[in-house]
């Protein structure tokens, strides 16, 4: 630092801590030590000082009296300066009558403005399979213009297994009550043991379906507005539905999208290696059979490798991992684990 500063007089600061290979801030801090105060070179003009073009008190008074008069009250100052003019008359410019009313507190905004609610980001967690569910409701191109058929899926988000669907030709929430409460039903659920999660569609947010929830003893939780995020199993589900390769682009019937929907259903549940799910079938985890499936993996593994051990350079392979956590929106202090599945138990 002595260096840099014998030389900055002839050079320059900048150019003394380049060549020195020293930061400037390290330099500053050395000369003018740990004080937060600018060095007097930098430091801000006093307030005692004047602009030679501002008003006196007195004027700023006069002006300020001026507007709170019962002529100009509830004039902007754009209008009392024209005024002023017309009538021959000069006491600053629209910008200075608003620069006196905002050191007054004076400058706001007058009219209702709508507020909205802050909506807290949903947190929900699964460890298990009928911990949370998540459910969506999405459209079907039907055989016309502007028709459309209503998909109503009821998603697990642990096992990804789809636990309940149906096709209607409108949404509504008498169709999901009916939906909701079959599947409730199917998957024998007990009182306070289910999330169901949706975004704030019109029948997700609807009175029957929370009188509905509420009765089940289940607790239910809504995403954010606009925000697609909060929902993501859900959301992925239907982009997995709708970009299978032999998906239609419409259907002509109720009864064709049925048959459809079923295909894919009985296909996702039991035949789709879900990459979420260690490359497991959704029926498989949801079921608890997903112990004896990663084991049959395993030993296929070992039997390989004690056959050829060579063409296994990281070494003995290691028991394939489940996901113990599943999250919509994790804490971000937290982040789910991955352990061995003969670990979790």
């Amino acid at each position: 630092m002595t260096a840099v500063g014998q030389v900055a007089p002839d050079v320059g600061v900048q150019a003394a801590c380049q060549a020195l290979v020293v930061p400037r801030a390290s330099f500053y801090r050395a000369r003018f030590g740990a004080s937060t105060a600018l060095p007097p070179a930098v430091e801000a003009p006093p307030s005692s000082i004047i602009h030679p073009r501002a008003l006196l008190d007195q004027e700023r008074a006069q002006v300020l009296d001026l507007l709170h008069s019962d002529r100009f009250v509830d004039c902007p100052p754009a209008v009392v300066h024209a005024t002023l003019l017309d009538e021959g008359a000069y006491l600053c410019s629209p910008r200075t009558m608003y620069r006196i009313l905002h050191d007054h507190r004076e400058v706001r905004e007058r009219r209702d403005q709508l507020r909205r609610p802050i909506y807290a980001k949903p947190e929900l967690l699964a460890t298990a399979p009928n911990q949370v569910w998540s459910w969506d409701i999405t459209k079907l191109r039907g055989p016309a213009k502007w028709t459309y058929y209503y998909l109503y899926v009821i998603l697990d988000i642990f096992s990804r297994y789809v636990v309940g669907w149906m096709i209607a030709e409108a949404e509504r929430a008498s169709l999901a009550t009916r939906l909701i409460e079959e599947t409730y039903a199917k998957q024998a659920i007990e009182p306070a043991q289910l999330t169901i999660h949706a975004d704030r569609g019109a029948s997700m947010a609807s009175k029957p379906v929370a009188f509905l929830l509420a009765d089940l003893g289940v607790t239910k939780t809504h995403s954010r507005p606009h925000t697609s995020n909060d929902n993501p199993f859900s959301e992925s589900h239907f982009k997995t539905l709708k970009y299978r390769p032999d998906f239609p682009d419409h259907f002509d019937t109720i009864g064709q999208g049925r048959d459809s929907c079923r295909t894919f259903f009985s296909w996702y549940n039991f035949d789709h290696r879900h990459s979420g799910i260690a490359f497991l079938t959704p029926n498989v985890v949801h079921h608890g059979l997903a112990e004896t499936a990663l084991a049959v993996r395993h030993a296929a593994s070992m039997a390989a490798y004690q056959a050829h051990p060579e063409r296994f350079p990281n070494g003995v392979p290691t028991p394939t991992a489940l996901p113990t956590h599943v999250f919509i929106n994790p804490p971000t202090t937290q982040a789910p684990t991955r352990i061995p599945l003969a670990q979790a138990h």
